[in-house]
This record gives structure tokens, C-alpha cells and sequence, in this order.
């Protein structure tokens, strides 16, 4: 794990899209195309804002969700509303290069399977993206594992839907395709997350972060979130 303090919120979000970019050019240098999947949350949508004004080969890039809830498209509670709304619609990227998670008009029981079906299509079998970028609640959730739901102990599928967290369900990454990703980048800020980026850090396997491999992490946090404010 490496860790980055920045001074705050924004400058977390400004450095990375910086990183993003630059892991993008060199990742499509190196192999043809750059394959991400983004989480949600206020951080990250400054950071969607951002991506907008670096310099990055769109059309070599394939962009998938981490997580999403189970709500109408448009929903303010969907994160691809705000990743539209902050990235997709100002970007040069190619529609077909959009994997939304299918959460709406789909049989509770296939959703799951037919994104499984989408990463392996894109991203091999088994499908190994370039970067996933996660965020971490107070509870120490991270993409939608949850604290005490049965998706956590999911470790022969790659995607899978939960139970109700903040009155929605979820479709999620588990941590078998989070842990086989070339990269995991964590955006983490807020004095509230101070106790569980520590036991982020000392891998504490208690709480659904500590359960994503350090080996390949990245950590930008902001002073609140590192103590040091």
C-alpha cells in the first residue's frame, strides 16, 4: 500500500485524475486500451470533473461500475447519474465503451450474470481491469460490500447482488475481481473515516475494506481523513 495526504478533499480529487490520466496513457501505450471501473460518492464526482481537463486517449478507454443501486435511470441515487452527469456526457469516449451496470428491467436473479458476462466479453475470463477505484464509508463498506451481508463471503463469482443497505439493493464487484485488478486506487477523506483508514491500513479482515489486497493500492487521502488536520 501507498499512501498519499493531500490537504483536502479537492486536491485529492485533482490528483486523481492526474493519476488516472497518466496510468491511462501509459496502460494504452503498453497494452491498446485502459479498462476502469469507478465507484460513486462526492470525492469521486469532483474527480469525474477533473478527468474532463486531462489529457487522455478516450477512445481506447473502457469504463465499468464498481457498484450500483437498484433504481430508475436518472435516479439521484444511481451512480451513473452523477458519473453523466460529471464525466460521460463531456467526454469523447465512445458510448459502446460505457458498461453500465443492468439494474433496471432485468430479473433480480440474471443481473448479476449477465455483467459477469459483459466484464468476460471486455476484460477476459477471468476479466482483470487495468484500475478499480474505491471509496471507503465510516462502517468500513467498500464498493457496496456491506458489513454483515452475505455477498462477503462470495468468493467464486465476480459480481453479485445484496441485500438492502440504506433502503436499496445493490449490484457490487466482489472482492475476487477487485483483488485481480492491476490496480486499486482509493480515494479516502473526511476526519469520520480516520478509524477505519486505520484498520484499513493494518488490514483489519473485521471490517469489508481490510478484505481488498494492499499489494497493488494506491491511497490518496485528505489531512482530516489521515489525522493530521
Amino acid at each position: 500500500m501507498i499512501i498519499h495526504v493531500f490537504a483536502d478533499a479537492e486536491t485529492v480529487a485533482r490528483e486523481a485524475a492526474k493519476f488516472i490520466a497518466e496510468m491511462a496513457r501509459q496502460t494504452v501505450n503498453d497494452r491498446g486500451r485502459f479498462l476502469m471501473a469507478l465507484s460513486g460518492t462526492r470525492t469521486p464526482w469532483q474527480m469525474f470533473k477533473n478527468l474532463n481537463h486531462e489529457n487522455i486517449p478516450w477512445k481506447d478507454v473502457h469504463i465499468f461500475q464498481v457498484d450500483e443501486r437498484l433504481a430508475p435511470f436518472g435516479h439521484t441515487d444511481r451512480n451513473l447519474t452523477h458519473l453523466q452527469a460529471c464525466l460521460l456526457n463531456h467526454s469523447p469516449l465512445n458510448p459502446e465503451h460505457i458498461h453500465a451496470m443492468p439494474v433496471e428491467n432485468e430479473l433480480l436473479d440474471k443481473m448479476a450474470g449477465n455483467y459477469i458476462q459483459t466484464l468476460q466479453k471486455i476484460a477476459g475470463n477471468p476479466p482483470v481491469l487495468d484500475l478499480v477505484h474505491l471509496g471507503m464509508g465510516i462502517d468500513g463498506h467498500t464498493a457496496s460490500l456491506v458489513p454483515g451481508d452475505p455477498v462477503l463471503e462470495m468468493m467464486d463469482t465476480d459480481v453479485a447482488l445484496t441485500g438492502l443497505y440504506q433502503g436499496r439493493r445493490r449490484l457490487t464487484l466482489t472482492f475476487p475481481i477487485i483483488n485481480r485488478s492491476r490496480c486499486i486506487l482509493w480515494l479516502i477523506t473526511g476526519g469520520g473515516k480516520f478509524e477505519m483508514l486505520k484498520r484499513l491500513r493494518e488490514a483489519d479482515e473485521s471490517i469489508p475494506a481490510g478484505l481488498v489486497s494492499m499489494s497493488k493500492a494506491i491511497v490518496l487521502v485528505d489531512k482530516e481523513a489521515a489525522g493530521k488536520a
